[in-house]
């Protein structure tokens, strides 16, 4: 599942997507594949994204049915 909340945070932000993944130590691809759905983030990495987008898990990873 697209994760289009990260990607819409980090915009509204004005980060690209290398921009966020120097802030939270990981490469550009890993943010990519984070925002495609191709890779489900540890909780370290989700907290470190929350942190730099200035958001919270709720916010960025919580998955509403």
């Amino acid at each position: 599942m697209k994760n289009l909340r990260v990607k819409a945070a980090r915009a509204a932000k004005d980060m690209s997507q290398d921009d966020l993944a120097k802030a939270v130590g990981v490469s550009r691809q890993t943010i990519n594949a984070v925002e495609k759905g191709d890779y489900n983030p540890t909780i370290n990495l989700c907290i470190s994204i929350c942190r730099a987008l200035d958001k919270t898990l709720d916010e960025l990873f919580w998955e509403n049915e």
